[in-house]
């Protein structure tokens, strides 16, 4: 009957191939350089095989270690994942969203009941913050490394998509319009507003803060080309929902994404302008780690935002 092959052992030695000493192996092992060679002497005595090349500058693996060093690896991952989940398996029941604040206030608050509603076991735990967007497509903010250290289960980011490490999908296209509310349309006070070049009498609300595919007056003047026109007065916000609240409140009109404002025209707080939408390159997207669609929470978060986008 073969000798059973010691786990310690097997753990010591992928270690050690992978750093490439028994010092540096001890070290993270927290146990002595003399445990970790006796460890892979003892390895080497089962298997009946050398497996390094001892080295006055380090280790070297033999034809026999590097044969068998990629799936011990596999296998050491498959150990770790899988205690991971009997470890939390009792506990897990908090699924942690991060959305901008704009997005988590404008669209995802009002329809959380439902799911709260589909889903009863669920805790949920939003996060909405300014600090991770993306300001510049060729070095995004969000990376899977971003989404391990802020124990980020999904996230819904406005940009290109170009997230590393992570399973991306889109769930929204956008498209810029402007808006005003009926009240600052229908005062008597307020020149006309039938036409773009209208705009010229009026005050115009712009979102300034620093995300990339931000829509831009500029941009959208040019669009229905009225490039040279000029507002008879601007009032800038540092934030997209600054300026929604302006317009609400009656203070001009705004430039802004139609489905950040869905809810505020479907309920006649705001109002759209003339029927002119301006394409936008970025898109909402649903960023979560790679192969967390076995995550139960995750999927069931996953298969309610498409249907709530299906169902509007």
């Amino acid at each position: 009957m073969a000798a059973a092959i010691p786990l310690n052992a097997l753990n010591a030695f992928v270690v050690a191939a992978r750093v490439g000493s028994f010092s540096k192996a001890a070290e993270e092992l927290h146990v002595t350089p003399a445990a970790v060679s006796q460890q892979i002497r003892q390895l080497e005595d089962v298997l009946e095989v050398p497996l390094f090349h001892r080295l006055s500058r380090g280790l070297a693996l033999t034809d026999a270690g590097q044969a068998g060093l990629t799936e011990l690896q596999s296998g050491f991952e498959s150990i770790h994942k899988a205690v991971q989940r009997m470890r939390t398996a009792d506990q897990r029941r908090e699924l942690n969203i991060w959305a901008s604040p704009s997005f988590a206030s404008k669209w995802l608050m009002s329809r959380m009941h439902r799911f709260m509603a589909a889903h009863p076991s669920i805790d949920l735990r939003i996060s909405g913050s300014v600090g991770l967007i993306d300001s510049d497509a060729t070095t995004p903010a969000l990376s899977a490394e971003t989404l391990k250290s802020h124990n980020i289960d999904v996230a819904i980011r406005f940009g290109m998509g170009n997230y590393p490490g992570c399973e991306v999908e889109k769930i929204m296209d956008v498209d810029a319009v402007p808006l005003c509310s009926p009240g600052y349309l229908k005062d008597t006070n307020t020149p006309k507003l039938e036409q773009p070049s209208d705009l010229k009498h009026h005050t115009l609300l712009h979102d300034e803060s620093p995300y990339e595919g931000r829509p831009k007056w500029v941009d959208w003047f040019k669009d229905v080309g009225e490039d040279k026109l000029e507002a008879a007065h601007n009032i800038y916000f540092n934030s997209v929902l600054l300026a929604l609240s302006a317009a609400l409140a009656g203070q001009g009109v705004v430039l802004t994404l139609e489905q950040l404002a869905q809810d505020d025209v479907n309920e006649g707080r705001l109002v759209p302008l003339f029927e002119r939408r301006s394409d936008i390159e970025q898109a909402y997207h649903l960023v979560t780690l790679e192969g967390s669609s076995e995550n139960s929470h995750v999927r069931a978060f996953r298969d309610w935002i498409f249907s709530e986008l299906t169902s509007e």
